[in-house]
């Protein structure tokens, strides 16, 4: 899906022009960045969590020449997503582990003597 196909699809569900649907998806993604270049986390219940990971400097190696390359410090985007979204992403999945019982359900209370 790319980003036309996301503002098609919320300004056929908005009922809205072309105009306010690109201004809908741009307002979201300009939000997203935003949050994330002050390092704030962004959570979105039942889709998932964007935040920011640092990455340490490194040497690399230049592909082509095999030339080592030293890799700066970094911050990069990172997005995990809920356990809503993995389990209607593989629902086949999410249907075993509801069928596998917990093993605290597993345990029995021990049988108290009745006197």
């Amino acid at each position: 899906m790319t980003k036309a196909d996301l503002v098609e699809k919320v300004t056929r569900l908005g009922d809205l022009t072309r105009r306010d649907g690109e201004v809908i998806v741009e307002t979201i993604f300009e939000s997203v960045i935003g949050a994330l270049q002050k390092g704030d986390k962004i959570e979105i219940r039942g889709f998932g969590s964007f935040r920011i990971r640092q990455r340490n400097p490194r040497i690399g190696r230049n592909p082509k020449t095999g030339e080592r390359v030293e890799v700066p410090a970094k911050r990069v985007p990172y997005f995990k997503p809920s356990k809503e979204l993995r389990d209607l992403v593989n629902p086949l999945e999410a249907a075993k582990s509801a069928e596998a019982p917990k093993a605290h359900e597993h345990q029995e209370a021990p049988a108290h003597p009745s006197h």
